[in-house]
Parts: C-alpha cells; structure tokens; sequence
C-alpha cells in the first residue's frame, strides 16, 4: 500500500479489519517495521483523535514521528500554478511537499475543504498536490471528501461488537449550527456500501450526499423508519451537497435521545467525536450504555497501526 485516501485503495477489506483487531492484541509485535523509519504528520487543521492515534500507531510500530501544524507553523502555502507570488503566499506547494518527502518515509495529511467551491473540494486539491508531490507514501488524516482512518475503525468496532452476521447499521443527520463538511458521512457511506453490513441513511429533505459515495444504500427522510430494529447508529451532521455548503432552518427534531432508541435493536450508537452535546447528540444516550463514541475513538489506533504497517511492508 502506498495510498490510503478512500476505501478504494484497499484490497481487501475484510483483511485489513482483521488486521487491526489482531494489532489491538498484539500491539507491539511489529516494530521492527518501523525502525529508522519516520512518519510525518502534516496539519493544515485542528485535530485531537486523528493526531494522537496516529502518533501512537507510529510509535507502537517503532516509528520515529515528526509533527508539522503548517497552518500555524509553516509557511503560507501556494497551490496555483504558473503564477507570480507576490501575494500573501511564501512556498509553493512543489517544493514544500517534495521537501518533507526528504525527511520522512511516509506521510499523513489533514486538510479540511472550504464549503464554498464544490468543484476544487471535491478534486481535493490540496491533498493532491501532497499525493503528486512528496515523493513517498501518504496517509489521509481526513481530506475536502473523506476521513478513510475514522471510517476504517468504524468498522473494526462494528466487526468487533456485532451480535450478527450482517447487522443493520444507520447513519443519521443530526442538526449543528454551523455547516459542517460531508467527509465523515461520504466516507462512513462508501465503506459501509462494502461491507458486510445492511446499510441506512437517514436525513432531512435537502441533505443528500453526493451519490458517488452511497451506491447500494436505503435512503430515507423517515426517521423512525430507518431506526427501527437498527443494530449500530452512526450520528453525524453535514452541510447539503446542493446548494454546496449550505444548511437549513429548522430540524433540531433529529437530534437522538433515549426515546428514539426504543424502536431500535438495543443499538450502540456511534459518532466520530467531537461531538456538541445536546445538540447534535443528547447527553443521556453519550452517558448511557447505548454509547459506544469512546470505544470507537479508542479503535482509532489500531485502524492507523493496521494501514501504516501495511505500508511499512511495501517499502
């Protein structure tokens, strides 16, 4: 492996869950993969689950780590080409990304969209120009579409906790006051269509995802429908498709509470934090037993060590 962006670059995908579930027992088996080996994790973005697991996963391979906040560290990056930078921007996106593939052997790169061109966000621009650039094998820490790590623990919790063979798994809108990306749900979506899973999505009338993402899922605006005899909820807000960014008055009647989980199969609910409580998800199902928000987070680190160790296997 020397992509992680989607869970298109995965062979197969019953193989790399089981590949984490192993790492979550065995931690430290490996690291003799990584020694003298560096991963770099570059941020354009805030990040707390995604940094530290990481970091961990590194380590627990024995990797060396180097971290780069480069919104607030580096230099202002440019990303146009044939352009005169007499702007505000100091580094064009050429050598920065050429050079941090000099000093590690693999990286990761967080960077969030815009929510205001749909076009250059879902042509994930910036993570493009890393994947064209840095020369060595690069790790999506969540990019303008998808966050492949979180989607890939989501499963590894639900492979790990099901009480099935194919549970029923939903993922629900949830409201939030501000417009938030679609690169959660997009990616929670896409692995979920392949899984082995019997799929939902449920949201309010004008927040479709884009439907390159939800090939094979039930879609409905109902609800109670979609929460009936459901095993896992995934909780999580996004901003409409179309009109790109946007979100609309009303539907705080989505948010899930104790009572909506009565016509449920006992689900676990999911969220892949940080999560506004009381808003998105209320504060009796995040500290009740249906909850499942830390244990998922915790998976989090062995979804990392399972594609890092994949790819230190390649180098």
């Amino acid at each position: 492996m020397k992509l992680f962006s989607s869970v298109n670059d995965v062979t197969d995908i019953k193989a790399l869950v089981a590949e984490a579930l192993a790492l979550k027992k065995d931690p430290y088996a490996h690291q003799h993969l990584g020694k003298n080996k560096t991963l770099g994790l570059v941020f354009l973005n805030p990040s707390l689950r995604t940094r530290m697991s990481t970091q961990k996963a590194a380590l627990n391979l024995g990797m060396n780590v180097m971290v780069l906040n480069i919104d607030k560290e580096g230099w202002a990056l440019e990303l146009r080409d044939n352009v005169v930078m007499n702007g505000t921007t100091v580094e064009h996106i050429r050598e920065a990304a050429a050079v941090m593939g000099q000093y590690v052997d693999i990286i990761g790169v967080r960077s969030f969209p815009g929510l205001k061109d749909r076009e250059e966000d879902y042509t994930e621009v910036v993570f493009n120009k890393f994947v064209e650039f840095c020369g060595v094998p690069l790790v999506s820490l969540e990019s303008a579409t998808r966050h492949p790590l979180q989607s890939l623990a989501d499963l590894v919790t639900i492979e790990e906790l099901k009480t099935k063979a194919r549970p029923k798994v939903v993922l629900t809108w949830a409201p939030h006051i501000k417009p938030l990306p679609q690169a959660v749900p997009n990616s929670f979506a896409e692995w979920m269509c392949k899984a082995d899973v019997d799929f939902t999505i449920t949201h309010p009338a004008g927040y479709e995802l884009c439907t390159d993402f939800t090939q094979g899922a039930t879609i409905t605006a109902n609800q109670d429908e979609a929460l009936a005899g459901a095993d896992f909820i995934y909780v999580k807000n996004w901003s409409a498709y179309e009109p790109y960014g946007q979100i609309f008055p009303g539907n705080e009647d989505w948010m899930l509470t104790n009572d909506k989980l009565k016509i449920t199969n006992d689900a676990k609910v999911m969220h892949c934090l940080p999560v506004r409580r009381n808003l998105e998800l209320s504060a009796e199902v995040l500290d009740g037993p249906s909850s499942i928000v830390v244990h998922e987070a915790s998976n989090r680190v062995w979804a990392a060590q399972a594609v890092l160790k994949q790819m230190l296997e390649a180098l």
